[in-house]
């Protein structure tokens, strides 16, 4: 996170002209709606590739994006904290929506991600039944998300990490809580859907990347929130990834696990590639207190009754405790379950 103390004269300059250039704020316009590879901004711009490089090259050295590279692609983001991103939000608050450039740009940037909403429902279309037969052997998703925003509570956080990020569901499910997001995954394809899923939603304070869940490319102790939803399961051993996961809190901060309890069906191993057939309370609770956390919650969300839906889900709550430890008391910044 950049430093939110005030610039010198010459680091002020340094900002200012990097944006001073009618091509970098339009970049700058169009990575404050989301990330974005150079090829996407060159469609959009109409500029060649070589040049496009060229000026996110002198905004990066200025601190005001960001790259970063899922497998062949690099991506760019708008830096988010600090004074540098003060100011360029600043800049964007005192342009005219009606200025003509921007206004052409947001039309192409729309045509670019209805490309990307069209990636992702392909890939949709030709999962979507083996997706469907496995939402429909366990607890509704509406009840697993209801009681997931229950157990994280109402009270705004400033940071959330999505682990194993899928479409971003739960980015999305938290939008109204964070104040920013990253979602991890290691998957293109998945990645593509999330990126199509938060830009039909409207969220731009949420961003997801290519990473592994194990060895994660971020500053410790930097959120608030940690969440591993329906992943520990694809993992030969999971206590890696919820080490990994704890060494991302803040003092205080709450890791939420969702998983399915055990079961006997072999052929979501074959058919779905999970490594493990579920996990009892007890043994993700074990691996949670080596991590270091204190586990807080249990919840069971069995079947309903009466229908086809045979797997039960378990939803593990837990905190780093330092901050109980130092205060004796839960930070109001991070709100209760």
């Amino acid at each position: 996170m950049l430093s939110l103390s005030p610039l010198t004269l010459d680091e002020c300059v340094e900002v200012l002209k990097a944006a001073g250039e009618p091509t970098r704020l339009r970049l700058i316009a169009l990575l404050s709606h989301g990330d974005l590879t150079v090829s996407e901004m060159t469609e959009v711009l109409g500029q060649s590739q070589p040049r496009i490089s060229r000026h996110l090259k002198l905004l990066g050295e200025a601190g005001l994006v960001e790259r970063y590279q899922e497998g062949a692609w690099a991506y760019f983001r708008l830096t988010r904290d600090g004074v540098r991103a003060k100011l360029m939000q600043h800049a964007l608050a005192a342009t005219s929506s009606s200025d003509a450039h921007l206004a052409r740009d947001a039309e192409r940037l729309a045509t670019v991600k209805q490309s990307r909403a069209s990636r992702a429902e392909a890939y949709f279309a030709a999962n979507a039944e083996s997706w469907n037969d496995l939402r429909s052997m366990h607890a509704a998703d509406e009840t697993v998300e209801a009681e997931v925003l229950r157990l994280i509570g109402r009270t705004p956080f400033d940071g959330l990490l999505d682990l194993g990020t899928g479409t971003g569901r739960m980015l999305e499910l938290l939008a109204d809580r964070y104040r920013r997001a990253i979602g991890i995954d290691s998957s293109r394809s998945m990645l593509s859907i999330a990126r199509a899923q938060l830009d039909d939603a409207g969220i731009t304070h949420a961003s997801v990347r290519q990473g592994d869940i194990s060895n994660l490319p971020l500053e410790r102790e930097s959120f608030d929130v940690v969440t591993i939803h329906q992943v520990l399961h694809f993992l030969h051993d999971p206590l890696p990834a919820l080490t990994e996961a704890a060494r991302m809190l803040r003092p205080g901060g709450r890791l939420v696990v969702v998983d399915f309890a055990p079961h006997d069906h072999e052929d979501l191993r074959l058919e779905h590639a999970h490594a493990r057939l579920g996990f009892s309370q007890e043994q993700v609770a074990d691996w949670l207190r080596q991590s270091g956390l204190t586990v807080e919650k249990i919840v069971d969300l069995p079947p309903e009754s009466g229908n086809a839906r045979t797997l039960t889900v378990t939803i593990w709550l837990a905190r780093d405790p330092r901050l109980l430890i130092a205060s004796d008391v839960t930070s109001p910044s991070l709100g209760t379950a």
